[in-house]
């Protein structure tokens, strides 16, 4: 259906198989930090314009890819479009961040919720097919969608929230009620993801953004359980690919060990996470079971001087160790993120010392240069 890829280290990292360098790439890569992102959002005149447009939707998800040596891609959209595609009316107020005109805030919102018909998201599906043809096997495509209780907490707050104040009185107020709405999200998670996979994707994430809000045994029951439900019912391959998921909870890191046993090949962790620690924990051993560890550099290091970058970089790699390098196995990998998104105020000349620095620091990590 698409070209063959030509760069496959990230898929390979997924799969906690041996790579030359540590792949990488980074969370909101395409976006307000790029003076060409901020160009064609402009042409667009609003980000649901520009994230409903085919061909702009494209164009920002290649742009940072043209400017620095990423081993992965991701849809530039939303994690709201799936409750915007329930009928809550999502929409982007200048200075606000994302806001529902329709908050689920009682029985009778939450009654009229259902897994959305995926025509409805038609866009985001024409968008991930026509990136994968744009990229013609450059590298792979990761589609993605927020967490159920991630995407409650919107619908819930009607935006986003400091306190988590509405949210929190449902789940402890009702939770039957949360419960209704966590299992209508995981079920129309997956079928939006399964979907993203039939387009293209040739991995998947789920962001559960707001996971570490939540206290311990309330993020077992709303969060845990729900992204298991997701996982349960994905594709585990699509025309004879085998399609890795990622599962990244900020402020997730207490729960990390409860979290190995997800049925998904990735963990993301944030900064707060030691990856020595992680890789102990959850990372396997050469030839035993495992999960690739995704992370973790704090976004704000990317506004240091260009030599305390590198030298960052090269700590949080050293943190790591080296990862095993063994291609007749697998073992322990690395995939190279941000602990959380990029800043909008990021300089891209830092993202490019950043990119470099990895991709040097790995490789000697390796023994390669």
């Amino acid at each position: 259906m698409f070209k063959p890829l030509q760069n496959d280290s990230f898929l390979r990292a997924c799969f906690r198989q041996a790579t030359d360098h540590t792949p990488m790439w980074l969370m909101r890569q395409a976006g307000r930090y790029l003076p060409e992102y901020c160009a064609t959002r402009a042409k667009a005149g609003s980000f649901m314009g520009l994230a409903t447009n085919v061909q702009f939707a494209t164009e920002v998800t290649l742009q940072p890819l043209d400017r620095y040596d990423l081993d992965a891609a991701i849809l530039f959209s939303d994690i709201l479009t799936v409750p915007d595609a329930m009928g809550l009316g999502l929409r982007f107020a200048q200075g606000e961040g994302p806001r529902f005109e329709r908050a689920v805030r009682d029985e009778a919102a939450v009654a009229k919720l259902q897994v959305p018909d995926m025509s409805k998201l038609q866009y985001v599906f024409d968008a991930v097919s026509s990136i994968c043809k744009a990229l013609n096997g450059r590298v792979p495509l990761i589609g993605f969608s927020g967490s159920p209780w991630t995407l409650a907490c919107y619908m819930v707050e009607g935006a986003g929230s400091d306190d988590y104040r509405l949210v929190k009185s449902m789940l402890y107020g009702r939770p039957d009620l949360m419960h209704r709405i966590l299992a209508i999200n995981a079920d129309a998670v997956a079928l939006y993801l399964n979907t993203q996979i039939e387009a293209g994707a040739q991995a998947v994430m789920v962001f559960d953004s707001w996971g570490g809000v939540l206290a311990d045994g309330a993020f077992q029951e709303f969060s845990l359980a729900y992204t298991k439900r997701v996982l349960s019912q994905l594709k585990k391959e699509h025309l004879g690919q085998t399609i890795p998921s990622i599962v990244f909870t900020k402020g997730g890191g207490l729960w990390l060990q409860e979290m190995s046993e997800l049925d998904c090949q990735v963990l993301g962790v944030d900064w707060t996470v030691n990856l020595s620690m992680a890789r102990k924990m959850v990372g396997g051993k050469v030839g035993g079971a495992g999960k690739a560890i995704q992370g973790n550099l704090d976004p704000k290091i990317l506004f240091a001087p260009p030599e305390a970058i590198d030298r960052l970089v090269a700590q949080l790699l050293n943190s790591f160790g080296q990862p095993h390098m063994d291609s007749h196995t697998n073992g322990p990998t690395h995939i190279f993120n941000l602990g959380h998104g990029i800043s909008q105020f990021t300089p891209p000349e830092h993202v490019k010392t950043l990119v470099e620095s990895v991709h040097r620091h790995s490789r000697q990590i390796r023994h390669l240069t």
